[in-house]
C-alpha cells in the first residue's frame, strides 16, 4: 500500500510559519500511501508461548475512511519487548489521511521517556508511544490509540491516548575504580537486585484551526500520569588494591511516587497582507505535581563506626511554569526579513520532604530529622528578546541573530538550614545558519547556537541523599549558569543515477561555568556542608567548573553493488570529550577519545530472499591528569547477520546472528559471545494471512550484558541479568481489506 517514503528535516511550527530555521527541526518520515488506499483496514494480530512461561501477544488495527484514520496498538509480553516496533508506529502514525499524505516525528536521539509527560509534536509524534528501555528483565503491557480527523473545511484534529504497565526486575553486579590521587585508587563493588513497577498514561491532543486564510489556531493539550513503585537492595563495599576493607553497607529502599503532569499549547498567527509580513503569539502553560514516600533500611560499618539507619519519608513537589511569546516579521528587499522576538517566562517549584527516624521506644517512625528532611521554594524569572535577520535564494539561506537574556533566580530554604538565594543572570546570546543547496539533493549546513543552563531545584539544595550510605549526594546553593557554546557542520547528498549517497556530520561544543561534580573521599572523619562524612564513605555535590570541550565526526558512504543486487554502507566516527571534575580538592580532566567504523550489506534480491551483514567496531581511550596509572582503554565489536528466506511456496526461515567481543574491561567482565537466534515458519489460508513459526532465541545459550561507563571520577564496568534461551510458537494473522 506505500507509494512512496519521504525524509526530511521538518521545523517547527514557529518556524513554518515564519521561515526563520530557529534549530528546532525534527527527522521527520513521511508515508505516502498508493491512490485508493485511503478506505479500508490493515494491521496485524499475533501471539505466541514458549519454554519457561515465555509469553508475546499484541497487534494493530488501522481503520481508514477518507480524511479519518483510527490505529489501535497492543502488546503483552514478558521476553522483553518494551515498546511497540518501529513497523507498527510508521503503520499507525504514518498512514494515509485525506490526500495520501501523513507523516510522524522521531526527534533524533530522543526517547519518550517514563516520565516526559506527552509528545513534543502533536498525536502524531512517535515518542508518545515509547518508553525507556530497561536493562534486565520486563513484563509489560501497553495500548495506544491514535485518531486524526478533518471536521469539515477548517478544523483539523488530532488525538493519542497511551497506556503502559511495566514490571521490571534487575540484577546488577559493579565494579568502580575512582580516578583519586590518594587511598591507591579506591575500589567500590556493588551488587543490586531492583523491583521497578511502572505506570505510564498519557493523552495528546492537536486541534488546527484555520479561521481565513490570514489567520491561524493551533491547540497542543498533553496529560500525563505515571504510577510508580520500586524495591531495592543492595550490598557495597570500598577497598583498597591491598584488600583492606573501607567501608561496607547492605541497603533496602523503597519508593512509591505519583506524578501528574498537565502542559498546553497554544499558537495564535496572522500574515498580513505584505508578503512576509507576519505576527504570531504562544503562550506554553505547564504543571508538574509529584507526592510519594518512601523507606530507607541501612546497616553500614566504617573504619571507625557501626550505623543503623531506619527511616520512613513522604515527598510533594509542585511546579508551574508560564511562558508566553510574541513573533513579528518584516521582508526587507526581495529576498530578506527581519524577525523581532520577545518571550518571557515565569516558573514556581515547590519541593517539601519530611523524614522521620525509627523511634525505638515507642516503635513508630515519629523522631523528625532535620538533616534528612527539607523544604524549598523556587521561583525563576526570565526575559528573552532579540532580532535576528534571514536572506534566501534559490542557492542559499543565511540566518544572523542575537537574543539577550536576563534571568532571575530567588530560592527560599527552611530545612535542613535556613538559607536564600538571590541570583541574576544576564546574557548574550548569538546564533548563525547557513545553508546552502549544490542542487535538489545535495546541501551544506552550518549552525552556531549558544544556550545557557540553569542548575535545577534538587542540584541547589544541600541536602544530603543517603540512600547509598557509601555514596553520598548532596547540592550546592552557590551553584551559577552554564554557558555553552555549539558548532554543527552536516553535509549530505544523494546521487539517484548511481544510487549512492554520502553524509558527514562534524559538531563541537564549549561550556563555561559547566556544572560538574566534586567528590570528596576522606581519610578521617569529616564535616562538609554542615554533614558529617566518615572514613570509608564519600560525597559528592554539583559545583561549576570551566573546561568541558566535547567534539565529534560521523561520516558514511553508500553505494549499490550490483552482481549480489545489494547496498553497501561504510561508516566512520571520532569523537572527543574533555570533563572537567573535582577529587579531594583536586582538579581532574578526562580525556575520553573514541574511534568508531563499520561496514554494512543489505540485500535487494527479491521479495524470497533478503540477508543483512553488519560489523561495527569501537575503541575507546581514557586519559585522567590527576592520576595517570588510572589511563585506559577498551575495544568493542559487533557482527551481525540477518536473514530470511521463503524457499518454496509457502515456507518461511529466518536467522540472526550476533557475536560481540569487549576486550580491556575490569577482571570478569571482558565477554566473547554469539547471540544466535533463528525461526521456521509456514503460511496458511489462500491469501497467505495466517503465519504460524517456532522461534528460538539464544540457541548458544551464551547471552549476556556488560557494558562501561567513563565518568569525571570514576571507570565502571557492569553486568545486568538478561534473558536466556527459550523456545516459542507464534502465530500472526495479517489483515489488508480495501475498498474500491
Amino acid at each position: 500500500m506505500v507509494d512512496k517514503i519521504q525524509v526530511f528535516d521538518r521545523l517547527s511550527e514557529q518556524a513554518q510559519f515564519t521561515g526563520f530555521d530557529d534549530g528546532n527541526a525534527q527527522k521527520t518520515i513521511n508515508i505516502i500511501t498508493r491512490s485508493g488506499k485511503n478506505n479500508g483496514q490493515f494491521g496485524k494480530v499475533y501471539a505466541g508461548y514458549g519454554t519457561d512461561g515465555r509469553y508475546t501477544a499484541g497487534g494493530n488495527v488501522n481503520l481508514f475512511k477518507g480524511n479519518r484514520r483510527i490505529s489501535i496498538l497492543a502488546l503483552s509480553n514478558n521476553i522483553n519487548e518494551q515498546n511497540f516496533s518501529t513497523e507498527d508506529l510508521v503503520g499507525a502514525l504514518g498512514s494515509s489521511s485525506g490526500q495520501g499524505r501523513g507523516g510522524f516525528q522521531r526527534p533524533a536521539g530522543m526517547r519518550g521517556g517514563g516520565n516526559r509527560g506527552g509528545g513534543m509534536g502533536g498525536s502524531n509524534d512517535m515518542s508518545n508511544f515509547l518508553v525507556n528501555q530497561q536493562g534486565g528483565i520486563t513484563g509489560t503491557h501497553a495500548l495506544g490509540l491514535n485518531y486524526s480527523d478533518n471536521w469539515g473545511k477548517k478544523i483539523k484534529v488530532s488525538g493519542s491516548y497511551f497506556f503502559n504497565a511495566t514490571d521490571n526486575v534487575n540484577t546488577t553486579t559493579l565494579s568502580r575504580t575512582y580516578l583519586t590521587a590518594q587511598d591507591n585508587s579506591l575500589v567500590y563493588n556493588e551488587t543490586s537486585a531492583a523491583d521497578n513497577k511502572n505506570q505510564n498514561h498519557r493523552l495528546n491532543m492537536r486541534l488546527e484551526y484555520d479561521i481565513d486564510s490570514s489567520n491561524s489556531i493551533v491547540l497542543t493539550p498533553r496529560v500525563s500520569l505515571q504510577l510508580n513503585d520500586n524495591t531495592n537492595t543492595l550490598a557495597g563495599a570500598n577497598t583498597l588494591p591491598t584488600g583492606l576493607s573501607f567501608g561496607n553497607t547492605n541497603t533496602t529502599t523503597t519508593a512509591d511516587n505519583t506524578a501528574l503532569n498537565f502542559g498546553n499549547n497554544l499558537l495564535y498567527r496572522h500574515k498580513f497582507a505584505k508578503r512576509g509580513r507576519t505576527i504570531s503569539f504562544n503562550i506554553n502553560t505547564q504543571i508538574n505535581n509529584r507526592d510519594g514516600d518512601g523507606t530507607n533500611y541501612a546497616n553500614y560499618r566504617l573504619p571507625t563506626d557501626t550505623t543503623l539507619l531506619d527511616q520512613q519519608y513522604t515527598l510533594t513537589t509542585r511546579g508551574y511554569t508560564i511562558a508566553p511569546s510574541l513573533n513579528y516579521t518584516e521582508p526587507i528587499g526581495k529576498n530578506g526579513q527581519l524577525q523581532a522576538n520577545y518571550s518571557p517566562s515565569y516558573t514556581k517549584n515547590e519541593a517539601d520532604k519530611q523524614t522521620n527516624n525509627l523511634n525505638i521506644a515507642a516503635n513508630t517512625y515519629t523522631d523528625f530529622d532535620t538533616l534528612l528532611s527539607n523544604t524549598y521554594d523556587n521561583i525563576s524569572i526570565r526575559h528573552r528578546g532579540g532580532l535576528a535577520y534571514r536572506y534566501n535564494d534559490k542557492k542559499q539561506t543565511i540566518n544572523i541573530g542575537a537574543d539577550a537574556q536576563y534571568t532571575t533566580l530567588d530560592g527560599t530554604q527552611y530545612f535542613p538550614t535556613a538559607f536564600s538565594t538571590d541570583k541574576q543572570f544576564t546574557n548574550i546570546l548569538p546564533n548563525a545558519m547557513y545553508n546552502y543547496r549544490f542542487n535538489t539533493s545535495t546541501n551544506l549546513r552550518i549552525m552556531y547556537r549558544t544556550n545557557t543552563d540553569i542548575p535545577g531545584i534538587s542540584q541547589l539544595q544541600n541536602v544530603v541523599d543517603i540512600s547509598n550510605p557509601l555514596l553520598l549526594k548532596t547540592g550546592n546553593p552557590n551553584l551559577q549558569q552554564s554557558y555553552n557554546h555549539r558548532l554543527v557542520t552536516r553535509f549530505g547528498g544523494v546521487n539517484p543515477k548511481s544510487a549512492t549517497s554520502f553524509f558527514v556530520f562534524i559538531t563541537g561544543s564549549a561550556t563555561s561555568n559547566y556544572i560538574g561534580n566534586a567528590t570528596f573521599i576522606p581519610r578521617a572523619d569529616t564535616v562538609i556542608n554542615n554533614f558529617s562524612v566518615a572514613r570509608g564513605s564519600q560525597i559528592s555535590l554539583p559545583v561549576n567548573l570551566d573546561g568541558y570541550y566535547e567534539g565529534r565526526t560521523f561520516a558514511t558512504y553508500g553505494l549499490p553493488v550490483g552482481f549480489i543486487k545489494s547496498n553497501v554502507n561504510f561508516n566512520a566516527g571520532l569523537s572527543y570529550v574533555r570533563t572537567p571534575a573535582i577529587i579531594n580538592n583536586q582538579l581532574n580532566y578526562n580525556n575520553n577519545y573514541g574511534i568508531t567504523g563499520g561496514v554494512t550489506i543489505g540485500s535487494n534480491i527479491s521479495e524470497n530472499l533478503d540477508f543483512t551483514v553488519g560489523y561495527t567496531g569501537s575503541y575507546n581511550k581514557g586519559i585522567n591528569t590527576l592520576q595517570t596509572q588510572t589511563d585506559n582503554s577498551y575495544y568493542n565489536q559487533t557482527t551481525t547477520l540477518r536473514f530470511n528466506w521463503l524457499p518454496w511456496k509457502r515456507v518461511v526461515l529466518n536467522t540472526n546472528v550476533t557475536h560481540t567481543l569487549y576486550t580491556g574491561l575490569g577482571a570478569g567482565f571482558n565477554q566473547n559471545f554469539v547471540l544466535w537466534n533463528a525461526g521456521a515458519g509456514y503460511k496458511f489460508l489462500k491469501d497467505r494471512s495466517l503465519d504460524v513459526r517456532l522461534t528460538a532465541f539464544d540457541l548458544l545459550n551464551q547471552n549476556t550484558a556488560v557494558t562501561r561507563n567513563i565518568t569525571d571520577t570514576y571507570i565502571e564496568d557492569s553486568n545486568t541479568n538478561v534473558l536466556t534461551q527459550y523456545f516459542m510458537l507464534n502465530v500472526t494473522y495479517t489483515l489488508r481489506k480495501f475498498k474500491g
